[in-house]
């Protein structure tokens, strides 16, 4: 997948993570799309690690989201944010 298609699934993967976490994340679409992008990689490798991906498949659109619901929890720790507002 190229730069672009990986940004946009990235955006969408971002924002159904914000979208499922409870209360409000004060962050644009570039740090959106940065969670999305990391809830993804972090799903395969925890995926590979545990042996449900192998090298080179993606993780699902489940797993991706739940990685980037735990990024973006991260996130807002991290910032100081509450996670549940």
């Amino acid at each position: 997948m190229g730069l672009i298609g990986t940004i946009i699934l990235g955006l969408i993967v971002g924002a159904l993570a914000r979208f499922v976490m409870p209360g409000e994340q004060k962050m644009g679409w570039i740090l959106t799309c940065l969670l999305g992008i990391g809830g993804s990689m972090a799903a395969g490798f925890v995926g590979q690690a545990l042996g449900w991906y192998q090298a080179g498949q993606g993780a699902g659109w489940i797993a991706s989201v739940l990685g980037a619901v735990v990024l973006l929890f991260v996130v807002q720790k991290v910032r100081g944010g509450s996670a549940s507002q």
